[in-house]
């Protein structure tokens, strides 16, 4: 997937970034992407091919295939380049357009450079036509669109999101109990939108993809960042499966740790896939939505046991690696896989969660364990905040992936009234002899939940 390059500022584009993406043993084209040696005739049916379907990224100067061993990256005249492919475009596309062009320089004295070329589809006039007939984006290849399709063409909007630049979800609701009371410590939510394939807009959902999809979710990082939370409480949990409401188009899969205490589940985590309902062609792209929230109770479950002389308070590097966990699943080739058969898409389609929501019940100030941190005076305090991320930063790379989470960590703490965050989890990664020297409940107090949680499942 070529999100990350695909917002990056022109500045971010860097010759070493390039490289480092076009040299992925993985990085093959798709239907978001294209490697051109140089310019060509059919790089203008590639431009509208992008634009009247998903977009996308055309990268000239770098060989779509190469021996072992061999440069990828060879570079072309920048300037003679761009104009070649605008007059192109402005010669044989109908309407006239042309898309954003970046030179990237190689920086090796040859003067050469990749041009970088990006297809925004929701800037691009629909549809865009080549002789008459309006190309299409296949996996790795341009077709043309039939009759059907080009009457979707002419009828649809200028439509956004299909490469995740766009993501937005719903916030969180906290539920209460019969006491009026709120039933968790706070909720944590992100998720994606999927665009819809066509078999995808009328099918059921397929229980052998649903079940696949748990497996998947499963085997991610997100079940062990959520056992953490416990920090060795836990004596039991039950894996994702279908529990709840699922129906034909939608899909409610269930993980949570199991107590006989008052508080049954002190950590849980719902992943709802919603395909739309659709009836018809409409104006716009149909979106499935995926959410995963995760529900904290574990402040709850501890004051439940009336064992504690305090209440329970998260540490920040237990936060860091939920956050981390949560992305992670959402980027897992496995994962992104299933929900793109689901979906009945390309997998290059499946976005990057570019959203997080975190509602509290309470100021976030006092969920959070108070080592390091210190509250600013008549700072006032939040209690949650939406935390976006930085459509640049490719969520898949793990060091790209921890300047976003320590960046919501930042965000968390400043929202809170909180002076100390920033310190706080320089600290926490650029320790390495003990990777929980800032997991900051004593032993006594993580021992003694742990065994108060023994005792009360």
């Amino acid at each position: 997937m070529t999100t990350s390059l695909f917002a990056a500022a022109a500045a971010d584009l860097t010759i070493e970034r390039i490289r480092a993406f076009a040299n992925q043993p993985e990085q093959v084209e798709s239907l978001t992407l294209e490697f051109k040696q140089e310019f060509s005739s059919s790089l203008v049916k590639t431009v509208a091919a992008m634009a009247n379907s998903y977009g996308g990224l055309i990268m000239v100067g770098v060989l779509d295939k190469v021996e072992d061993g061999a440069e990828r990256v060879v570079g072309v005249d920048a300037q003679e380049t761009i104009d070649k492919i605008a007059a192109a475009c402005h010669a044989r596309l109908d309407p006239p357009w042309e898309p954003t062009f970046i030179p990237v320089p190689l920086n090796d004295g040859s003067g050469r450079s990749v041009v970088v070329v990006r297809v925004d589809h929701t800037v691009a006039p629909r549809p865009v036509l080549i002789e008459l007939k309006a190309p299409i984006r296949l996996t790795g290849q341009n077709s043309t669109a039939d009759r059907a399709r080009l009457l979707q063409l002419v009828r649809e909007e200028q439509v956004g999101g299909a490469l995740g630049l766009g993501q937005s979800l719903m916030a969180p609701r906290m539920e209460t109990g019969g006491d009026g009371k709120a039933t968790e410590d706070f909720i944590l939510r992100t998720g994606i939108n999927l665009p819809m394939g066509e078999a995808g807009t009328w099918r059921p959902l397929s229980e052998q993809g649903v079940a696949a999809l748990a497996k998947a979710l499963n085997n991610s990082p997100l079940p062990n960042a959520l056992l953490n939370l416990m920090q060795g409480g836990e004596t039991g949990h039950v894996g994702f499966r279908p529990l709840g409401h699922n129906r034909a188009r939608t899909a409610r899969l269930v993980w949570h740790i199991i107590s006989r205490s008052p508080v049954e589940h002190p950590v849980e985590a719902v992943v709802t896939l919603k395909l739309p309902e659709v009836y018809g062609t409409t104006s716009a792209a149909p979106m499935a939505t995926l959410t995963v929230d995760v529900h904290a109770r574990i402040r709850l479950f501890a004051a439940s046991l009336k064992q504690m002389a305090w209440p329970f308070v998260y540490p920040v590097p237990d936060l860091a690696e939920l956050f981390d966990g949560l992305v992670r699943t959402l980027v897992d080739n496995t994962v992104v896989t299933e929900l793109a058969r689901l979906a009945d898409i390309d997998a290059s389609l499946v976005a990057q969660p570019r959203e997080l929501h975190l509602v509290a019940d309470g100021p976030v100030a006092d969920l959070l364990h108070p080592e390091g941190l210190r509250q600013i005076p008549d700072s006032g305090g939040s209690h949650g905040g939406t935390f976006r991320a930085n459509p640049a930063l490719d969520l898949r790379v793990a060091q790209e992936r921890q300047e976003q989470v320590d960046d919501w960590l930042r965000q968390l703490g400043l929202d809170a009234g909180l002076a100390g965050m920033e310190a706080l989890v320089q600290r926490y990664r650029t320790s390495t002899a003990n990777p929980k020297a800032y997991d900051t409940v004593d032993e006594e107090d993580a021992s003694s939940l742990s065994t108060r949680t023994s005792a009360a499942s």
